[in-house]
């Protein structure tokens, strides 16, 4: 009965839901929309001059996968509390994996997004440097950008697949969604793995980790907004009331 009382509130399960959505909003538009528009891979002319071009957009992007970060800190909080009942270091072991992936790797990382552009618009850097060596230090500074972002994306695969097994080893979320997760874990493990260790493939890896995480973190995003969590579980709340 103890455990029973310590579930989450559907009200809690909806909230996360939300924070969800506006993280795959806000990280979707910084990768999928800014720099996937103006980084221009093996072209550091074409990026510097884009970025330039649109510096407010650029640091728009930045801005946004910040807010992602900083929401995800929370979603990570919430995910813990609405699992721990079920198992409680399992929970605890996937929220740190969420932690470091975005909240601390992805952060950081946006340290080279800044300076990307920092490199190009200081005026103190054009007495050291020409502009064609600017242009490809901030082309190289996205890079980094990029590799950083496949290790968070690491760590972000494992929480995928350790909140997969919560979802079958409880019975907030139908399993149905277990099995999307492990997908989406799958996706993230197989573009960080395989980007470093298979160059390439980049175009193969993005698109499937594109599809799986859609099918799984789309889809349990809006399951917790509408539905919030399954009948069985909302009848165990119900027992502790």
């Amino acid at each position: 009965m103890k455990s029973v009382k310590a579930l989450a509130s559907i009200k809690q399960i909806r909230l996360t839901g939300l924070l969800y959505l506006l993280v795959i909003i806000c990280a979707g538009f910084s990768q999928g929309y800014v720099r996937g528009t103006l980084i221009v891979p093996g072209n550091a002319v074409q990026t510097a001059n884009n970025i330039l071009q649109n510096k407010g957009l650029f640091q728009l992007g930045l801005t946004t996968d910040l807010i992602a970060f900083l929401l995800d800190v929370v979603i990570s909080v919430f995910l813990y509390q609405i699992f721990k009942p079920f198992n409680k270091t399992l929970a605890m072991v996937s929220s740190a994996f969420r932690l470091i992936a975005h909240p601390a790797i992805g952060s950081l990382n946006l340290l080279n997004h800044y300076m990307a552009l920092k490199v190009l618009g200081t005026s103190g850097m054009s007495s050291a440097f020409s502009e064609a060596q600017a242009q490809e230090m901030s082309s190289l500074l996205m890079e980094a950008h990029h590799y950083g972002y496949l290790i968070a994306g690491g760590f972000f695969g494992i929480h995928c697949l350790l909140l997969a097994m919560l979802i079958y080893k409880s019975n907030v979320f139908p399993k149905l969604f277990g099995g999307l997760l492990l997908g989406a874990a799958a996706g993230y493990l197989i573009e960080t793995f395989g980007n470093f260790n298979v160059p390439g493939y980049e175009g193969y890896t993005a698109l499937i980790v594109g599809v799986a995480a859609a099918l799984g973190e789309v889809g349990l995003t809006f399951y917790m907004i509408t539905k919030g969590t399954t009948k069985s579980y909302k009848n165990l709340k119900e027992l502790a009331l």
